[in-house]
């Protein structure tokens, strides 16, 4: 619990949310480009509509563009978090600990039967979490290589 709470300390004290507000404008604002663009210009026997496609297009490059560097960010801001909780407790392996439990009890069978929902299947959606896509879009590291690194400051910690 203690590993936990120095974590999400960590995150407050790198004013992470305020971070990731700031980088994701960019984002936010060439989505809402794409989405306005396809509403109210997107039409070709329009004037100027040639330009409105094409600054819909770059907008959308932008948008997949950035949605991986937001991506890439938080995952560089656990890691950040993690240190930071290290730091706070002065016992990195508290936080690894949590970590794999927390993981651990991720896969654990559902409480409900979900042949009960059978119904909703269509709306289903089964995310990524594996290969290079899934790293890609993931907005936290892998905890095998956050423990790794939690290892890694312990041992430096030791040696000090």
């Amino acid at each position: 619990m203690e590993g936990v709470l120095a974590h999400e300390l960590a995150h407050v004290k790198n004013r992470d949310v305020m971070v990731m507000t700031i980088a994701s404008f960019l984002s936010t604002l060439a989505f809402m480009v794409v989405r306005f663009g396809f509403l109210f210009g997107g039409g070709r026997n329009r004037q100027g509509g040639g330009q409105v496609l094409v600054a819909i297009g770059v907008s959308f490059a932008v948008w997949i563009l950035s949605f991986v560097l937001i991506r890439t960010l938080s995952r560089y801001r656990e890691y950040a978090a993690d240190r930071g909780a290290a730091a706070i407790t002065g016992n990195p392996s508290a936080l690894a600990s949590a970590l794999m439990t927390i993981d651990g009890s991720m896969d654990r069978v559902p409480q409900e039967d979900l042949r009960e929902t059978a119904e909703m299947n269509a709306f289903f959606v089964i995310p990524i979490r594996s290969g290079v896509i899934g790293k890609l879009f993931s907005t936290h590291p892998s905890t095998e290589n956050r423990v790794d690194r939690l290892r890694e400051l312990e041992r430096e910690i030791e040696t000090q």
